[in-house]
């Protein structure tokens, strides 16, 4: 461990800012979350475990530049969801080099895994430029490079497709997808924090199952209690309403992440890494279902 560190933790009320901010909590840092809106009840409960709060927007370099100082470190995530992707890049190219001329001592960026693959897939490559940027701010770096979420299947994608029974994705039944729970990226990105020094300058694909729809399927329906039907339908059929993820899924079945699970497992074993059938044991499937 590097000694206590302050480390400026950007999507701090999102899943996997807010994933990263507790288990840094966890380990003793002190983090500085920063938020556009302080009294939000991620935020509040951040708070409470012993986060401090910094306002900040990535539209207001200077906000991100003030936030950023007298911190060791800055986690840097922004999403393609919310601005589009030419705005996911902008932020990223903006927080990163914010973070710099602060001072900070290491900026870890949240990326996806394969994107030095160039996969083509919109919402991957919008993050290529900020992983180029990166060598160029002066700064020790490190990248974390999340497979598919676990957590998207308690998520408004698929939450009202259980509800009724099914998972319907655009893959083969026999086709794997690797996976992340997210609080692994959580626990993965406190350690390369508190062991900065030998993590600088490395690009990590992270994942901590692999495995198939109907594989998916059948570990749900233990979890649940209910029974849970996979559906292979075609990426094409989601094409009309979002061709960045038809494409994604048509790139999972022709090529898909090739994160080296063994590895991590054994590289990083503080991380408690889940297996989709551990992670689905977790969560509150009586809430989540309910309705």
């Amino acid at each position: 461990m590097s000694g206590k560190l302050t480390v400026l933790v950007t999507g701090a009320s999102g899943n996997q800012g807010g994933a990263v901010a507790r288990a840094l909590l966890a380990k003793g840092h002190h983090v500085r979350a920063m938020t556009r809106n302080a009294d939000s009840p991620a935020i509040r409960a951040l708070v409470e475990a012993g986060a401090e709060v910094a306002l900040g927007d990535f539209k207001a370099p200077e906000s991100l530049r003030k936030a950023s100082e007298g911190a060791d470190t800055a986690f840097i995530m922004t999403t393609p969801f919310e601005a589009g992707l030419e705005e996911d890049t902008r932020q990223g190219m903006v927080g990163t080099s914010a973070a710099a001329d602060a001072g900070v001592g290491h900026i870890v960026f949240s990326s996806v895994a394969s994107v030095n693959k160039h996969t083509r897939i919109p919402h991957f490559e919008s993050k290529w430029p900020v992983e180029q940027h990166l060598p160029e701010l002066g700064v020790p770096w490190t990248i974390s490079a999340p497979v598919w979420f676990m957590d998207n299947f308690v998520g408004p994608w698929y939450l009202p497709g259980l509800k009724e029974g099914k998972i319907v994705m655009p893959m083969p039944p026999d086709r794997k997808l690797q996976q992340v729970a997210v609080s692994d990226i959580g626990a993965f990105v406190a350690t390369v924090i508190d062991g900065r020094e030998k993590h600088f300058g490395k690009r990590y694909d992270i994942a901590g199952d692999e495995l198939t729809g109907e594989e998916v399927a059948a570990i749900l329906s233990r979890a649940t209690g209910r029974e849970i039907q996979y559906q292979s339908i075609s990426p094409d059929l989601i094409r009309a309403d979002n061709e960045d993820f038809a494409m994604m899924f048509e790139w999972f079945n022709a090529v898909g992440y090739s994160a080296d699970i063994e590895g991590l497992r054994k590289e990083f074993p503080e991380v408690g890494w889940h297996g989709f059938e551990d992670w689905a044991k977790e969560q509150d499937w009586d809430a989540a279902l309910k309705g």
